[in-house]
């Protein structure tokens, strides 16, 4: 009987993890953030718990797994209505090569060393930091390469990056910096445009001196 109840509950918490994270949605397979992680840990947890107490009623392992889903759930809709807690959930891309240039405080701020780099561009056949225009530590913690074009004389030149300035309605002053613009002169050639609530564009970005501007969806 015990072997049964091993069996039974096996297949049950199965199921029920399955069912778990198709309802969290598919970019909790693909992208696993910080929190991603703690709670599929806790969720697998809990479940091994569960089949070695075999005892123990199901209900006590179903409900923190459901709540943990909500939960998961509740954050994921609150993170896409505001970047604040997107940025702290999952915290925020970071340009380590900017135009060819390392940025070594960024590197040590995300506590990422040239072994970490040079490794990342290795696995995306890049053989030399010299042929980076730009490398960007994603999120998830995968590196995005961006490199140097190159002309018909086989000598390099400068590519461009599109680097977002204002994100769900907010104005982003970093990336504002890098392009060494400032707020006021994003409100300024926005209002050129038409574009006068700032709250109302969803993207806008900078790139070879043009701007992409995308308005929310009016409901």
């Amino acid at each position: 009987m015990d072997y049964a109840a091993i069996v039974f509950r096996t297949l049950f918490f199965y199921g029920l993890i399955i069912i778990i994270f198709r309802v969290m949605g598919k970019r909790e397979i693909g992208e696993l953030s910080i929190l991603d992680l703690v709670v599929f840990i806790m969720i697998g947890e809990m479940a091994v718990v569960a089949i070695e107490k075999h005892d123990s009623p199901l209900l006590h392992t179903m409900v923190p797994m459901i709540v943990l889903m909500a939960l998961q759930i509740i954050l994921a809709i609150i993170s896409l209505k505001s970047k604040r807690v997107r940025d702290l959930i999952d915290g925020k891309p970071i340009i380590i090569i900017n135009r060819g240039k390392i940025d070594e405080d960024a590197m040590r701020k995300q506590r990422y060393n040239f072994d970490d780099l040079l490794t990342q561009l290795r696995e995306k056949n890049i053989r030399s930091i010299a042929d980076v225009e730009f490398a960007i530590l994603e999120s998830s913690g995968s590196l995005s390469v961006i490199e140097k074009l190159k002309n018909s004389s086989n000598e390099t030149k400068q590519g461009d990056i599109t680097i977002p300035l204002i994100l769900d309605g907010q104005i982003d002053e970093e990336n504002l910096k890098r392009i060494n613009k400032t707020n006021l002169w994003l409100r300024q050639e926005l209002k050129k445009k038409g574009y006068r609530d700032i709250k109302k564009i969803s993207f806008c970005s900078y790139e070879n001196g043009n701007f992409f501007i995308d308005l929310m969806d009016e409901e």
